[in-house]
């Protein structure tokens, strides 16, 4: 398995394009101007706490205001507010919460009015983007994220990642970063430690420590609200989490950022520093290269096709996310309905996954797969859809099949879903078409189909632009086909076709039915 990270840079926005085995896993867009991530930390007011949802509504500069639960307060949300009243107003030196005094834990059942109260000053950090008309949400329950330790401020434990499965290498953390742990604070020991050293440990706990106190000067002059430390830039933030061995290339195409990876993965990984390069073909647009837009356009739209001909349905609606697998052809190579539900279903559990990272689709999933009888063949696939997302970093849960061969999916909503435009405006007629490259893949798979109906003779007729796109470069979609399926299929342009109509005949001008 093979992972690249491809950065485009723009004049007001800087795409970040992730890669696993040539295929386009994540995408993510940093804008110029927004001012809530994911992660950033605030010090902010209380405007008004409210009873009835046991949660407050704080001023952290943003036109709606952010939502604060009862249940995200941290149980040492009193500590917190005595050490923001103390920095703020100037009387406290010391940052290191070492002799910093501790008020008792609030009730697991408590009322935010017994906590909060209007025109407090508070620090909160954002655990959801505002989206759609809501502000973002908030926690007061701070955490810095680190590349092998999240550091928790105001508590005192010690915890492991549950994807360290060893029991010896867990205990083996848990002692070494006790060993080293600041007094006052909680440190979470991320999957990404499993065998490292206590001196890389250590370097990462002590960089943490540093951003807590710089946070910490800034609260004597900050004004409210206003942001007291932001994540870091999303390619570092993106390195951070997901970085591994298995990276093979990282492709910037600017100066800027290509120095600060480059200096951020000399940091983490000494070793893959040289795997980080400077794109600087003029010609040729940095994802044209990587063949991401022709992804982007085939991977966005309301339906997204497969192999064998299969393809899903995606719905958004205000409540949850609909998907429909739909088979398609049928393969030749199964032997019976039951083999081709679940060859189509392992498909498209694959593609579900993929889609589920790359739209940043959240909150209740539910898709339809085909019906299958055996018991085993509905393991198999909640077995194979788990193993797919097990690299989601979104926390999420999966429901075993239903009775119907309906799986539900719960995953974590942080930022809005990925929403990218793949139609284009007709040049025909008013209105938008399908991007043609969507065509170009359509008529791929319906090529599949006719294949296997022994026609000695085929004809393709498309509309001029379409056709000369077939027959354009070496090779060309033609040659591919030629290569693929042993036939060597003719194109002849129709002048009075729409732009994106196309049809098949045989060897007498008749329309070949599909």
């Amino acid at each position: 398995m093979n992972k690249e990270l491809i950065v485009r840079s723009s004049s007001d926005a800087v795409d970040f394009a992730l890669l696993k085995d040539g295929r386009l896993i994540e995408l993510h867009k940093e804008t110029e101007g927004f001012n809530f991530s994911v992660g950033d930390i605030f010090l902010a007011k209380i405007r008004k706490a409210l009873p009835g949802l046991n949660a407050a509504f704080v001023n952290v500069g943003y036109e709606k205001d952010g939502f604060l639960h009862y249940h995200d307060l941290g149980p040492q949300v009193k500590t917190m507010l005595n050490f923001v009243k103390k920095a703020t107003s100037g009387k406290l030196k010391n940052f290191s919460l070492k002799d910093f005094p501790r008020e008792e834990d609030i009730d697991k059942n408590g009322s935010i009015a017994d906590t909060l109260h209007s025109n407090q000053s508070v620090l909160v950090q954002v655990v959801k983007e505002p989206i759609s008309t809501k502000g973002p949400r908030l926690s007061s329950e701070l955490s810095l994220a680190g590349r092998y330790i999240v550091l928790v401020p105001f508590s005192d434990r010690i915890s492991v990642s549950q994807k360290i499965e060893s029991k010896e290498e867990k205990s083996r953390l848990k002692r070494l970063v006790k060993s080293i742990k600041p007094k006052g604070f909680s440190v979470i020991i991320r999957t990404v430690a499993e065998g490292k050293k206590v001196a890389d440990i250590d370097k990462d706990l002590q960089n943490l420590m540093k951003r807590w106190e710089n946070m910490c000067k800034k609260l004597n002059r900050a004004h409210q609200p206003s942001k007291v430390l932001g994540e870091l830039n999303k390619a570092s933030s993106i390195l951070r989490d997901i970085f591994n061995d298995s990276f093979t290339s990282i492709c910037v195409d600017d100066d800027v950022i290509h120095n600060q990876i480059k200096e951020y993965v000399g940091k983490i990984s000494p070793k893959k520093e040289s795997i980080v390069s400077l794109y600087n073909n003029n010609k040729v647009p940095i994802f044209e290269k990587y063949s991401i837009e022709r992804q982007i356009k085939t991977s966005f739209g309301k339906t997204v096709t497969m192999k064998k001909g299969a393809y899903l349905v995606i719905e958004h609606t205000e409540a949850m996310h609909v998907i429909d697998v739909n088979s398609g052809n049928r393969s030749n190579k199964a032997k019976n309905q039951e083999d081709t539900a679940l060859e189509v279903n392992l498909i498209s559990a694959t593609e579900i996954a993929r889609q589920l990272r790359l739209r940043d689709m959240g909150g209740i999933i539910v898709v339809d797969f085909i019906d299958m009888n055996n018991p085993d063949n509905r393991r198999k696939l909640y077995d194979h859809l788990k193993e797919e997302m097990s690299d989601d970093r979104a926390k999420h849960k999966i429901l075993p099949p239903s009775k119907f061969g309906l799986i539900q999916i719960t995953r974590q909503r942080v930022r809005p879903e990925m929403n990218i435009k793949t139609r284009e405006k007709n040049p025909n007629v008013d209105g938008e078409i399908e991007a043609p490259i969507v065509i170009v893949n359509k008529i791929n798979a319906d090529l599949q189909k006719i294949m296997k109906k022994d026609i000695k003779k085929v004809v393709l007729t498309a509309h001029p632009f379409i056709a000369a796109y077939l027959v354009k470069g070496m090779p060309s979609p033609r040659s591919k086909w030629f290569f693929d399926f042993k036939k060597w299929i003719k194109i002849q342009p129709r002048d009075a076709y729409n732009y994106l109509e196309y049809h098949f005949h045989d060897s007498k001008g008749d329309v070949i039915n599909i």
